[in-house]
């Protein structure tokens, strides 16, 4: 199937055409970390993925009009040709390239070679879990943060700090040092910090050693951002966090979830409309041994039945009807709520700590109106 056909089916379905394709280009891991979702690194773990199969899929992807790629894995730097996938995606004109890591397997010539790319659209993700050795090898292991941190200084020496974004997982044992880790990474001049809360799934489902924040934890954060000039600039800077950013989100949403737009390829073949939607029921499977607009095409027809589920979750779930966020957030990300509740339905894992942002900012814009009338 022709990339042009495949473009025509998804639109005749109301789907967008996909726009980033996340590859998980092996399941091999040089890390066991306590909260990975895909189980990385364990021995039955997917191989490599062949280096001819990702070059095809990558020509393919762009001839879908696919404008991004991303690596990751397991660690993708296991990979031996994640270098060469990344000067490939270049040649051909890839928007832009990225690579999630955990930062320990870059070395001095490698970080030469990325900088060598000239490519100012490349952006390398490294995980920092943590602003201590003691919070981030808590759940990754002995010497993760060390060698994490050593990743980070040979990509500023490279001139890449810029194109680094620091991707931090919020969790119980962590999530108090968000304003320590801003602190560390414009120490380094890193671009910027990003931040995602736990998912319980994969290991993070049977590891009782770690745990998502809890929601009066996200409000000292709030507090702390409100109080602290120094911590809120410094945010504003290069911060990113999704409870900090709900603050700002007021208008309804205009459009709902983007899947397909971020499709996952994972190591064994297997096609999911998201990358969080891990759901085998809207999977194309054996994608390595088919045309990835055939793949698309394929999945339309399971992705289509997620559309009408997405347009429908806020009036099903009875947790949004009285929530002021209910244009804003309307349930949350499907994926998530599969993942923490097996049901796409459902309101999604943060349920709660959205419902207290919107009221705390329900009172806010309330308490501003009152005000202006007041000076009036």
């Amino acid at each position: 199937m022709v990339a042009s056909e495949a473009l025509k089916i998804l639109r005749q379905k109301g789907l967008r055409s996909p726009k980033r394709l996340t590859i998980a280009v092996t399941g091999a891991c040089n890390l066991t970390c306590c909260h990975c979702w895909v189980e990385a690194g364990s021995s039955s773990a997917a191989p490599h993925v062949p280096e001819r199969t990702l070059r095809r899929l990558i020509e393919e992807f762009v001839a879908l009009g696919g404008e991004g790629i991303r690596l990751t894995g397991g660690e993708p730097l296991c990979h031996p040709a994640w270098l060469k996938l990344l000067q490939f995606g270049r040649s051909i004109g890839v928007g832009d390239v990225s690579i999630q890591t955990n930062g320990m397997l870059l070395t001095a010539d490698t970080v030469a070679a990325l900088g060598a790319l000239d490519f100012p659209r490349l952006s390398l993700q490294i995980s920092l879990d943590g602003a201590t050795a003691p919070t981030h090898d808590l759940v990754r292991g002995e010497g993760a943060f060390d060698g994490a941190l050593a990743g980070l200084r040979l990509l500023v020496q490279g001139g890449l700090a810029q194109q680094v974004t620091i991707f931090f997982t919020e969790m119980r044992h962590n999530l108090a040092e968000i304003p320590v880790l801003l602190q560390l990474a414009n120490d380094l001049r890193i671009g910027s910090v990003a931040t995602g809360s736990l998912v319980l799934c994969g290991r993070a489902a049977e590891e009782a050693i770690v745990a998502p924040p809890e929601p009066d934890q996200y409000r000292q954060l709030l507090q702390r951002f409100d109080a602290d000039t120094g911590f809120r600039e410094l945010y504003e800077k290069i911060g990113n966090v999704a409870a900090l950013e709900w603050r700002r989100e007021s208008a309804p949403r205009a459009e709902c979830c983007t899947f397909v737009e971020n499709p996952y390829l994972t190591p064994d073949g297997n096609l999911y409309p998201c990358v969080l939607c891990h759901v085998d029921a809207f999977a194309v499977a054996g994608v390595f041994g088919k045309n990835l607009a055939a793949a698309f095409a394929e999945g339309t027809t399971l992705w289509s039945s997620l559309l009408q589920t997405s347009h429908c979750r806020a009036e099903a779930n009875p947790a949004c009807q009285e929530c002021p966020g209910q244009l804003v957030c309307a349930g949350g990300c499907m994926g998530r709520a599969w993942g923490s509740h097996g049901d796409l339905l459902a309101a999604d894992d943060r349920c709660e700590l959205r419902r207290s942002i919107y009221q705390q900012n329900k009172f806010l814009n309330h308490a501003g109106q009152h005000n202006a009338v007041y000076r009036k």
